[in-house]
């Protein structure tokens, strides 16, 4: 996975809520596991008309934001199925980072992301941000006033720095401790695993697998 530290980037404002799975890679391309080509398909329905020209209404196929590379949108982005695979599509189309809201407090409390999009997120090196409403929305204000817009992430400090004419607009944001750590390595699951290898080699070494199965047989 590719470490992340500092990232600048084109914001593409998705003005949507709830924004499913199913959307953001529908289930006719799922039959492939190969985790490669799914960026073409990313919000398909949206992105192309029928006979697969591109929708000149859907922002993503607007001018200005062909570069994009931040995207934000509306809270519970990626609700709907476990599918692994919308991540996939989101980072190989070119996005590295998802900004989202949250809304509502206590048992009323809407998250910015569904719980397993954020998961598959951080396993595949895709940042997911939550900020409140009223800062998504400030956001939104700015990029609707100068389309192309861009942001810098920086995510040792945690803050979103969003570049304007008149000056940069700063946005803090939390994250996992665990997470960040991550990234800023840039460690997947198997990269977490392997620096435990010395260990692991060591246990390997002084017990006896045969012993061990023997025994749980028994």
């Amino acid at each position: 996975m590719k470490a992340f530290e500092n990232f600048r980037g084109v914001i593409l404002p998705l003005d949507r809520a709830n924004v499913d799975t199913d959307a953001i890679i529908p289930k006719q391309f799922l039959k492939s596991i190969a985790r490669t080509g799914f960026g073409e398909s990313l919000f398909y329905d949206w992105r192309y008309l029928p006979g697969g020209k591109n929708n000149p209404e859907f922002i993503l196929n607007r001018e200005e934001y062909q570069n994009a590379t931040i995207l934000v949108a509306r809270n519970n982005f990626g609700c709907g199925s476990s599918r692994e695979h919308a991540v996939w599509a989101i980072c190989q189309y070119g996005f590295r980072v998802v900004i989202a809201p949250w809304s509502g407090e206590g048992k009323d409390r809407l998250p910015g992301f569904a719980d397993i999009f954020r998961n598959n997120s951080f396993k595949n090196g895709l940042l997911t941000i939550e900020l409140s409403e009223a800062e998504v929305e400030k956001i939104f204000q700015l990029v609707q006033r100068d389309p192309g817009l861009e942001a810098t992430i920086h995510l040792m400090d945690q803050t979103i720095m969003v570049h304007t004419a008149t000056g940069d607009e700063i946005f803090r944001f939390e994250i996992d401790p665990s997470v960040k750590e991550r990234f800023l390595l840039g460690l997947d699951d198997i990269g977490i695993t392997l620096k435990e290898e010395k260990a692991i080699r060591e246990f390997e070494a002084t017990h006896n697998a045969q012993f061990f199965l023997a025994g749980f047989k028994s």
